[in-house]
């Protein structure tokens, strides 16, 4: 049947129950049951649950073993706890971890293995039955975190009657648990056996190990109820036949007996006569039945707990062909019942097929309820950039409504009478408020991008070697910060919008804009140096002190010029008659006098030979003659 509401008519709850999985990871053995297994003998073999951290007296599972209440236990000691993370002493190499089971309480075996081979944990199994297959297994991590290198890895042998019958051999340092098992069979006339596991690897640096979930059941063949999903009947159908399919030779004469329960799994009862491999299901009054059976290979062992396997559960679900129902509906809102929209209320009475197929004869009881009109708080605040996911819409202090209500916004929902939207870009958005009735109000939203922060620097630029170059910023918005790239290169003590460049070379200069909301944006500009070499040298002077050419020396532009590295003036000899280095161009002061030795140098001309050393570093020699006039 199909009919839909703001409010569920009621809920279906569908079981499915499979086989029976006791381990979710891999088991370490090529002799596990392959078949079904029975209950565990074992009742204590998960060690409980409990809120204390550790078990408070010593428990006498461990021959050879002593109990310590003062984890973590040191070589030769073990404790049952649920939770190694709690201990405030933890060794630094083992794990921070809890027993193997979905119980936040249940405890564990911790045991910090002897220096020598010996035995950690001992139970002896009676009422056992001869010729019978068991499965004897437990789960084991090693409590040595992966990352550590050079420790023990333990080695677990399990026991027979005081004969190893499985080893582990070293368990990974994986951090997680890994099951062991193995099977054997029981001799004739064997009905009491001695479990023991016992540490291989020697005591020392590692080998420790936890242990849980110690499992000893019968094994025996497949025993399955076919299909395994829930089968669906409908009240005033037929009753249905299940069937009892075993797969595997190991009873050549089995027996059965059927069981149903009556509280969803919980117990069972034994159905009386039903020992065939088929029941009839006849109860045909809406509900769930649940149905299994036990295997075992004779009569005597069927009656025996510990000597018989279980079947899978089957669930039996019977449709019920008449329902009634009751729902309420927001005043304005409409409630479809099969193909028919509802708006107003009272009785309403339709013949359904459901979804197994089933004639539905459903009663329906409509109520409307006035809308009270649904108010909310709502504040949306827009991206801080544009292209930004830091929008957001806020919704709060929702009043007048049928509890509890929800928000939802495009396709996100939530169930809450307040919520915060985040993460938002600009657009439009539809936020709807709406209760379990259907009452609802909607709101269209629109989150606004800001427009783009936009720099200037202009087209590229030309200058000069040892010009200087104020480069003025344009920008749309208020700058919090300016970074530039190269910052070396660039001055802007009291203001980096009107920075002062100098470059020596030619440079591309990039600069970071950021505002206060955080938006940014890059521009760049490429300032080309052109290799200009402003150098004068004069081809005469005359020393005769009346105040004009009366020195000879180099002239240039400064900055292009950093420094005179070398003047030397020659005669027409060769020989050096005024050496200088180390001074600054255009100073008079540096250059020659015309003397030689102390005495006018003659009329004539001089050879002069000059190293510059320009503002990018680069040092270049002029050479040429100058010519003294007195």
């Amino acid at each position: 049947m199909t009919y839909k509401s703001t409010a569920s008519l009621f809920t279906i709850r569908l079981l499915f129950a499979g086989l029976t999985f006791w381990a979710a990871f891999p088991i370490y053995a090529q002799q596990i049951c392959t078949g079904n297994l029975g209950e565990n003998i074992f009742t204590e073999g998960d060690f409980g649950s409990g809120a204390s951290n550790l078990i408070p007296s010593d428990p006498g599972i461990a021959p050879g073993y002593s109990y310590t209440l003062s984890p973590p236990p040191r070589d030769g000691f073990y404790t049952i706890t649920n939770n190694t993370g709690a201990w405030g002493g933890l060794y630094p190499t083992w794990l921070r971890t809890r027993d193997n089971s979905g119980d936040p309480q249940g405890y564990m075996m911790v045991v910090n293995a002897s220096y020598s081979v010996g035995a950690f944990y001992e139970q002896t199994v009676d009422g056992l039955c001869e010729n019978t297959l068991y499965e004897f297994s437990a789960d084991i991590i090693n409590l040595i975190q992966a990352s550590v290198s050079d420790h023990i890895r333990p080695n677990v042998s399990f026991l027979i009657n005081d004969e190893v019958r499985y080893s582990t051999g070293d368990i990974p340092q994986n951090e997680q648990w890994n099951t062991y098992g193995f099977t054997f069979t029981t001799e004739p006339g064997e009905t009491s056996v001695k479990l023991t596991l016992r540490n291989n690897a020697p005591g020392g640096i590692g080998n420790d190990l936890a242990l849980d979930n110690i499992s000893f059941r019968a094994c025996g063949p497949a025993a399955l109820i076919l299909p395994v999903e829930v089968a669906n009947i409908c009240e005033d159908g037929n009753p249905i036949s299940l069937n009892a399919t075993i797969q595997g030779d190991q009873y050549p004469t089995p027996a059965l007996q059927w069981q149903q329960s009556f509280d969803e799994g919980a117990t069972w009862q034994d159905i009386p006569g039903a020992t065939g491999a088929t029941i009839q299901h006849t109860q045909l009054s809406g509900g769930y039945y649940y149905y299994r059976y036990l295997l075992a290979n004779s009569t005597a062992n069927l009656a025996n707990s510990k000597c018989r396997v279980i079947s899978n559960v089957k669930v039996v679900y019977v449709q019920p062909k008449f329902h009634s129902a009751a729902d309420t509906i927001c005043e304005g809102g409409r409630y479809l019942f099969g193909d028919r929209p509802l708006t107003e209320a009272g009785v309403y009475v339709d013949t359904l097929i459901s979804s197994i197929g089933c004639d539905s004869i459903v009663t329906l009881a409509l109520e409307v309820a006035p809308d009270r009109g649904i108010t909310a708080e709502v504040n949306a605040d827009d991206p801080s950039c544009a292209g930004y996911q830091d929008g957001s819409i806020v919704v709060s202090d929702i009043e007048n409504f049928y509890p509890p209500v929800s928000i939802s916004l495009n396709e996100e929902v939530v169930m809450a009478q307040e919520a915060s939207f985040s993460n938002l870009m600009g657009g439009a958005y539809r936020l709807a408020i709406f209760d379990r009735l259907g009452c609802r109000v909607e709101y269209d939203i629109s989150l606004d991008d800001p427009d783009s922060l936009r720099l200037n620097l202009g087209p590229d630029r030309s200058i000069a070697l040892g010009d200087e170059l104020i480069l003025p910023v344009t920008t749309n918005y208020p700058l919090a910060s300016a970074e530039w790239t190269p910052p070396d290169l660039v001055i802007c003590d009291d203001d980096c919008l009107k920075p002062l460049l100098q470059p020596l070379k030619t440079t591309t200069f990039t600069l970071t804009g950021i505002t206060a909301a955080g938006c940014t944006a890059t521009d760049s500009i490429r300032v080309e140096v052109r290799e200009v070499r402003s150098v004068y040298i004069p081809n005469a002077f005359s020393p005769n002190d009346d105040g004009r050419n009366d020195r000879f020396t180099l002239f240039a532009d400064v900055p292009n010029v950093q420094e005179v590295v070398d003047m030397k003036v020659f005669n027409r000899w060769g020989a050096v008659v005024f050496e200088q280095s180390n001074f600054l161009p255009n100073s008079l002061s540096q250059g020659w006098d015309g003397a030689f030795k102390g005495k006018q140098a003659p009329d004539g001309a001089y050879t002069y030979v000059f190293r510059v050393r320009f503002l990018d570093e680069v040092e270049l020699e002029y050479t040429g003659v100058v010519h003294l006039v007195r």
